[in-house]
């Protein structure tokens, strides 16, 4: 239960709908326990009319008492109804309600978790968490807390009504209880430690799924269906043994609490019997009894089940705090937003990426003017993207600064950085909505649909994507699968330039977004890129000369460090590796022309 003291602020948050639920729970049961005081009532009246009137017994007197009785019990049993239906509208909308304020809380905290939090963390075990473990949660707010008030109030009601009627009798009922909670305990235990391998099963399988169908594409291509059917089944029957090992428990705690309801039943008839003809108690007593420890038989079967409940609720909230209580690495205390105009300066900047440890900057330093153009070149892995992660804040620097307008990037408020830098990343991400809604991505809501139609179309004109787009049936309203499926590589890089333009930033970076266009087009984008942003700080990065020779300043860079630095031409004039670089691609351009 320490883990599920987290949730108390939800059960003061909505403490109007838990006081009245809780008093539905009461009213309801009063209602409950009343027509067993009514079965003894008529049956004592029925005895007692056939003892003082042996021969001359009135059916018509005993029809007419025993339909009034029934009458008063169907009134009963209609208000307890309309009771019962006002408890759930009052404790199950209140874990509903619970259940939305969860997943938004778990949505912002993912939304505030640095990158490094998803590379370490897979999505199948993430989504679970919004998903299976809220949902577990809430039926602890729902059934197990309702159930559990039920089951307390009315063991209270009829304990206190049975100690009325027969104190004795009342004893011998409850004799089974301390042994009933002993076994409560125990199993919870065991039930505790099993939910959670269910749970962890459960998120591993969900992971497994997710990434099957995101690299559908490989697997279908390696012709991997097959083995891939032969793991998942593998998984899931590890997920069927947990699950089985769990209902097991389930299945002898169930039994167990209806073969103790069974034995207070017993020794109500027979200590009941010694009772009547001791003259302490009355026939409709033993009936009243009865009924008392039938009514207890769900309440009671019912805690195995509640404490399952409370179980896998518990073991799904420790998961939820431990991801609720990370914090953010990548944050910034600072409010005040600066006069962004696009002056970026290193200052030897070193990065070593925490979670593999590979160190992919190494002292680079150099100064881009607000409205300049720079290009950075180099072989894989030589630090290239790390750049444009560091200027986004995505990762913070190892050692070094970075300053952006002469302030250090940490003092810059995250939201004003990310929204004055377009970014088109190498690895294009496009939502499975229209064309149009993913180039207008970064576009304010407040805009009109005029002026957003506009932009939409001079981003995707710029990005050289607007011809192809209006070839599609729906044009830009055309639906894209996942990722972007819709379209070709090439295609979906001019839409991701498309949406980094249509937010006029004041700094552009572009992570080697044309690799997968011809030529032609690519000197076209950038022609258009030149005159869209004449006054944009801009980056270019890149494994190709012709992409960026056009750049004021080009970086060459070599397993992290700044090996060459200048103009297109003054590299050239060097004649050293970027030159060596720029020979071999012009080789290369040669060679697939001539074939």
């Amino acid at each position: 239960m320490k883990a599920l003291a987290r949730l108390n602020k939800y059960f003061f948050r909505y403490r109007g709908h838990l006081v009245l639920g809780i008093l539905f729970v009461v009213l309801q049961n009063f209602g409950a326990i009343y027509p067993a005081q009514v079965v003894r009532e008529s049956l004592d009246q029925v005895i007692n009319h056939l003892k003082n009137n042996p021969l001359s017994g009135s059916s018509d007197y005993i029809t007419a008492l025993v339909f009034r009785f029934f009458l008063l019990i169907i009134g009963v049993a209609f208000l307890r109804g309309l009771l019962m239906f006002l408890m759930r509208q009052t404790i199950i909308v209140m874990s509903r309600r619970i259940e939305y304020d969860m997943k938004n809380e778990i949505y912002e905290q993912y939304q505030r978790l640095s990158l490094s939090f998803y590379r370490r963390n897979n999505t199948g075990d993430m989504m679970n968490r919004i998903s299976e473990d809220v949902g577990r949660v809430r039926s602890y707010f729902g059934p197990a807390v309702m159930y559990s008030i039920n089951l307390v109030v009315l063991f209270i009601l009829i304990t206190v009504s049975m100690f009325n009627v027969n104190p004795t009798l009342t004893l011998y009922v409850l004799a089974p209880l301390p042994l009933l909670s002993i076994s409560i305990y125990y199993v919870s235990e065991i039930m505790n430690r099993k939910s959670e391998q269910v749970q962890e099963q459960q998120s591993r399988l969900s992971t497994f799924v997710q990434e099957a169908f995101s690299g559908i594409r490989i697997l279908k291509s390696f012709s991997k269906e097959e083995a891939f059917t032969k793991e998942f089944a593998d998984e899931s029957q590890d997920y069927l043994k947990k699950n089985m090992s769990l209902v097991r428990v389930n299945a002898l705690f169930y039994p167990l609490m209806l073969l103790l309801v069974g034995i207070s039943t017993v020794l109500v008839v027979y200590i009941g019997g010694k009772e009547v003809l001791a003259g302490r108690a009355t026939t409709g007593n033993i009936a009243e009894f009865i009924l008392y420890v039938n009514m207890l038989t769900w309440p009671v079967a019912s805690l195995g089940w509640v404490t399952a409940i409370i179980q896998r609720a518990a073991a799904s909230q420790q998961r939820i705090n431990e991801f609720l209580e990370l914090a953010p690495e990548i944050y910034s205390e600072a409010t005040t937003e600066i006069g962004f105009s696009g002056t970026i300066e290193f200052r030897n900047v070193s990065f070593v990426y925490p979670d593999s440890g590979i160190k992919a900057l190494d002292e680079v330093s150099f100064q881009l003017p607000a409205g300049s153009s720079l290009a950075i070149i180099g072989r894989t892995g030589s630090g290239k993207s790390t750049v444009a992660q560091l200027l986004l804040r995505m990762y913070d620097v190892t050692s070094g600064e970075i300053l952006i307008d002469g302030h250090p990037i940490r003092n810059i408020p995250l939201s004003q950085l990310r929204e004055k830098i377009g970014y088109v990343p190498q690895d294009v991400f496009l939502f499975s909505d229209s064309i149009a809604n993913n180039i207008a991505f970064g576009l304010h809501d407040t805009i009109t649909e005029s002026v957003r139609e506009q932009k939409i179309l001079e981003a995707a004109t710029a990005a050289v994507i607007a011809e192809n787009i209006r070839e599609f049936p729906a044009g830009f309203e055309t639906m894209l699968g996942e990722r972007g499926i819709t379209l070709s590589g090439g295609q979906k890089q001019r839409v991701s330039i498309a949406r980094a333009l249509i937010r006029n930033p004041k700094v552009l970076i572009f992570d080697d977004c044309l690799s997968a266009v011809d030529t032609a087009t690519e000197e076209q984008i950038l022609s258009n890129l030149k005159s869209a942003t004449s006054s944009v700080t801009s980056i270019m990065i890149s494994h190709r000369v012709s992409g960026i020779k056009q750049a004021a300043q080009i970086l060459l860079l070599d397993h992290g460090k700044i090996i060459e630095q200048g103009s297109h031409l003054s590299l050239l004039k060097q004649k050293g590796a970027y030159y060596a670089l720029y020979e071999k691609q012009l080789l290369e351009k040669a060679e697939s022309s001539a074939s």
